[in-house]
């Protein structure tokens, strides 16, 4: 799926995938959220997409203050993803089912807003500021959003077919 270019089209394409996101995982009890494949279960994983949305969000707000923007995170590098997921089930372990779930609604709601405080110049007029990269904020706003509903989408799925 082409990346968005544009305000309306990332703001359409991140409701689309969340409320595709949201209707898979609606019915599920805290039982059936622990389900998972390879150590990592449904709960994990939307407490894993709730998080990225607010690493970007602190990577923008960084970004525009002019500090030091840590990707994906202080004292991890690109490739440490595997330990720096691992460790953040590790801190997600104690959140319940709905708690999880809250944390992806509030994030959300905080990406929206965000995507909507701002311009079309803003979101694809050039490179994210800190972001070290060619992608503009709209494309790191899909990527945390939109991208991520659809790849936890994806999993329930498989999960879901396999139990």
């Amino acid at each position: 799926m082409p990346a968005a270019t544009d305000k309306a089209a990332l703001l359409a394409v991140t409701e689309k995938e969340y409320e595709k996101l949201e209707k898979l995982i609606a019915p599920l009890d805290a039982d059936q959220a622990a389900a998972g494949e390879d150590g990592t279960s449904i709960k994990d994983v939307i407490g894993h997409r709730a998080h990225w949305i607010a690493l970007f969000l602190g990577w923008y707000g960084d970004g525009q203050e002019g500090k030091p923007v840590f990707f994906p995170a202080e004292g991890y590098k690109w490739n440490d993803l595997k330990r720096y997921n691992a460790d953040l089930r590790m801190r997600q372990a104690g959140l319940s089912w709905d708690e999880v779930r809250t944390l992806l609604t509030d994030r959300k709601r905080a990406l929206v807003g965000l995507i909507n405080s701002l311009s079309e110049g803003q979101l694809y007029g050039g490179p994210m500021k800190g972001g070290n990269n060619a992608w503009t904020t709209g494309r790191w706003a899909e990527a945390a959003g939109a991208s991520h509903f659809r790849s936890a989408a994806k999993f329930i799925r498989a999960v879901m077919r396999a139990g």
